[in-house]
């Protein structure tokens, strides 16, 4: 008897550029950093704020009172980070530390590159290390040093920068946003995306309502039993719903207009998500009869985008019924 296979695992990495307007508090602020300067603001109730708020936290009231502070404090608090990830302000050990500037009275979060745990303290005197290019960033003040240390020369990649006309202030920032994890499929799951590998598509039937999920999701959410029979699918389908894509965003792939659209596949009793092309976009319409259109198989592995997308197949529409309540 043969071992049973493992379920599949893979990493993910989600992501996207945040971009955010300034406004006049912050604006001025990530302006003063690409100065090489640190601008806080005053509150009603004297307190200076670093980084500056833009709303007062005791009335709520507009701030507008900016005060100029030192580049150099103390830590109020910190923790190590023996293994820093992608993203963070240093590839080497560092602590996060909050650190009160000399003239502020909040604290700054940051990274200190102390080189060990044992060279880091509370009450600690540390200064900026800024970066080599200044933008108009937070990431301008690359990391805080031990005031008495030595400089330690910035090794990561600068921040991205927000389009603007040569020496305009900066008015947008862009902080780059990533998750890095490991999917593990479900055993469910896994059978249908190597499924996908050999050209198949598997789905599960409910024993109960005999309802067919693609992809198979393990236990039926009417009847909450286990779907356990297994079911090859054909590659047809009709469209139940869609949408037109118009607007051009980052990383688009496809020029607009295009179709992405809700498929039910022959046999199924739930639509997922995929692309129709081979016709116009304002041709496609619900009850629309459309057939995979798999990449070479050179190119196919355990994902649902061996198939490239869904096209008319010419044949007459679906009648409205026959689909309504799957939408």
């Amino acid at each position: 008897m043969s071992a049973p296979e493992l379920p599949l695992s893979a990493p993910l990495n989600v992501g996207f550029d945040y971009t955010r307007s300034v406004g006049p508090v912050l604006g001025r602020f990530v302006n003063a950093l690409r100065e090489r300067r640190v601008e806080g603001v005053r509150g009603s109730d004297g307190r200076v704020h670093v980084p500056p708020l833009e709303y007062d936290p005791v009335t709520a009231e507009a701030l507008s009172e900016f005060v100029p502070v030192a580049s150099e404090g103390e830590i109020v608090s910190w923790s190590w980070i023996a293994e820093p990830v992608d993203g963070q302000p240093l590839s080497r050990p560092f602590a996060w530390a909050l650190v009160k500037l000399d003239g502020a009275d909040t604290s700054i979060l940051h990274a200190v590159d102390a080189g060990d745990p044992s060279k880091v303290h509370t009450g600690q005197r540390v200064r900026i290390r800024w970066a080599e290019e200044t933008v108009g960033h937070i990431r301008d003040i690359a990391y805080f040093v031990p005031a008495d240390g030595p400089d330690t020369e910035p090794t990561e990649a600068p921040p991205p920068i927000a389009k603007r006309e040569e020496d305009a202030p900066v008015s947008v920032v862009i902080t780059p946003i990533h998750l890095r994890y490991e999917h593990s499929a479900s055993p469910e799951e896994s059978r249908y995306l190597r499924g996908l590998a050999e050209g198949k598509l598997i789905g599960q039937r409910c024993p109960s309502c005999e309802k067919v999920y693609i992809p198979p999701r393990g236990a039926c959410p009417t009847d909450g039993v286990p779907t356990t029979d297994e079911v090859e699918l054909p590659d047809t389908g009709i469209v139940t719903t869609f949408c037109v894509v118009n607007v051009p965003f980052l990383g688009q792939k496809i020029k607009p207009p295009y179709v992405a659209a809700y498929i039910l596949l022959d046999g199924a009793d739930i639509a997922f998500l995929h692309l129709v092309l081979g016709c116009d976009a304002a041709d496609v319409r619900m009850g629309m009869r459309v057939r995979a259109a798999w990449k070479p198989r050179d190119e196919w592995w355990t994902s649902l985008e061996n198939i490239g997308h869904f096209e008319p197949t010419g044949e007459p529409d679906a009648p409205y019924e026959s689909f309504a309540h799957h939408l």
